[in-house]
């Protein structure tokens, strides 16, 4: 069994505020894949394809998604205080944007949302019924709460559960070291590797182009062969 880990590329960058793992293209879709009967799929498929911090994710609502255009708006964060969970604007004007997304995630994201309109309907999922008329309400998160007796589509998400979830199954998986957090930095090199501009994967993750060459874009082993595949080629007939 291959390892996943053979996939990955540690950046130590003295200095730098980000010293995670970045996972090249192959080995975030074999994460996002592992993740499948996990509670956590549908939260870490949307980080991996999205490349939104955790804390956005979390405050997600359903009128940020648009599954017509296929876009989700990224314009609040959740934030830890003193008297409990709440939600802030993103930290920077670049923060706040909107996400393409792609079909798959689109259809995983509409499947997510015909869960939330069941339960607020209270029809079980094999009944026929036209969940067009039903409402969520005011409020309502992508990803809410799932503890307590009564599920409350409005109560955030324990964004410290999510991460300590997400590493225990990573590392059962293989995926030692890996961190939530990384799954951004991953799409991100992820992009970069496929040569989409740095200002659009920047626009797109909410960065300032500099901070995203600084702290985020990871060199992994994929690339660096790539690069040295052009640069052979290059050198034909030159060294020879």
């Amino acid at each position: 069994m291959a390892n996943p880990m053979a996939r990955v590329e540690q950046i130590p960058s003295p200095g730098e505020s980000d010293h995670g793992l970045a996972l090249d293209a192959d080995g975030l879709r074999k994460l996002i894949d592992d993740f499948r009967e996990s509670a956590l799929f549908s939260i870490v498929a949307t980080a991996a394809l999205t490349g939104a911090r955790r804390n956005e994710i979390l405050a997600l609502q359903w009128i940020d998604f648009d599954p017509i255009k296929k876009t989700l708006r990224i314009e609040r964060a959740l934030e830890e205080t003193k008297a409990g969970l709440s939600f802030k604007p993103p930290k920077t004007k670049r923060g706040t944007r909107t996400i393409t997304i792609d079909d798959d995630l689109v259809a995983l994201l509409v499947a997510e949302r015909e869960k939330h309109l069941r339960i607020v309907a209270g029809v079980s999922e094999s009944a026929a019924v036209d969940l067009s008329l039903v409402r969520l309400p005011e409020g309502a998160l992508v990803f809410p709460s799932p503890a307590g007796a009564r599920f409350d589509i409005t109560r955030p998400r324990d964004p410290h559960a999510v991460t300590r979830g997400f590493v225990k199954r990573a590392r059962k998986l293989g995926f030692k070291g890996m961190r939530f957090h990384d799954l951004r930095g991953s799409h991100e090199t992820a992009l970069l590797d496929a040569g989409v501009p740095v200002r659009v994967v920047a626009e797109r993750c909410g960065h300032d182009p500099a901070v995203l060459l600084r702290n985020y874009a990871k060199r992994t082993r994929k690339a660096d062969a790539s690069a040295a595949a052009v640069i052979g080629s290059l050198s034909k007939g030159i060294l020879g």
